[in-house]
């Protein structure tokens, strides 16, 4: 199996502006999610971005750099430009890391790409973790997702998905036993075809509502795999405190 794993690095970021060349044990953000990604099974990892700062330190560090619009809407418009920047043809595999994934582990990456593979009715592979803390399944900032026996997702929400309707009425203290609650964890493998069908389309009403690009695939039929994740994905970066424990864990030699 071959697939291509595209890096997205933008440099503007909200909470921490420059977030994919912010240092982590001396060495950029992005490059960790780099070296992670080519320890993965890919032919080929391609760095993503729009701010010649990144594409710069990139290619210090040897990466493949495909530089990209800074107007996209969307993080799979982005990729589209990507992969039709490299040249790769409709029936192949690219798989979208995250660059502020500096933990990522390379077995999921095989692991998405491989499902996807498997599974030739699919457009997309994306993976879950089970949900047991309250807590997290309450939180909006947690996505969940909902799979059905043929293990295509039947919806991604911000909302807690599925809803107990007895137990809760009772107590939203903790989940209750057997729920089949999952955490979306957002790593995704996608033929490039539909990525080629995918900017064509306008935001989806479900997408808009939720701000979940996925729903945009639901919305127009398409199917998404999801699997349990093979092993644990840690949290990426996305505030000061996210950066602090990466860097406990990096910098201890995780």
């Amino acid at each position: 199996m071959s697939f291509t794993v595209v890096i997205p690095a933008r440099f503007a970021s909200t909470r921490l502006p420059g977030k994919p060349l912010l240092a982590i044990a001396g060495r950029p953000m992005v490059r960790h999610v780099w070296e992670r990604a080519t320890r993965s099974g890919a032919r080929r990892v391609v760095i993503a971005t729009d701010d010649a700062r990144i594409r710069d330190a990139a290619l210090a560090f040897g990466a493949e750099v495909c530089m990209t619009a800074a107007s996209h809407p969307s993080g799979t418009d982005r990729l589209q430009e990507t992969v039709r920047s490299l040249g790769l043809g409709d029936e192949e595999i690219v798989v979208n890391v995250q660059g502020d994934e500096p933990l990522i582990p390379p077995a999921v990456i095989d692991q998405v790409a491989a499902n996807l593979a498997l599974h030739p009715r699919c457009a997309i592979a994306t993976l879950c973790e089970p949900l047991a803390d309250a807590a997290q399944f309450f939180d909006p900032n947690v996505v969940k997702v909902v799979v059905g026996e043929d293990g295509h997702a039947l919806y991604f929400s911000r909302a807690p998905i599925p809803w107990s309707r007895d137990a809760f009425a009772r107590s939203r203290e903790e989940l209750p036993p057997g729920l089949p609650a999952r955490r979306h964890v957002g790593i995704y493998a996608y033929r490039v075809a539909f990525l080629h069908r995918f900017v064509g389309w306008p935001t989806g009403t479900l997408e808009a509502f939720e701000s979940l690009e996925q729903l945009r695939a639901l919305e127009h039929g398409e199917a998404i795999h999801v699997a349990e994740a093979g092993v644990a994905v840690p949290g990426g970066v996305d505030t000061p405190a996210d950066l602090a424990r990466v860097e406990g864990l990096l910098g201890g030699g995780a």
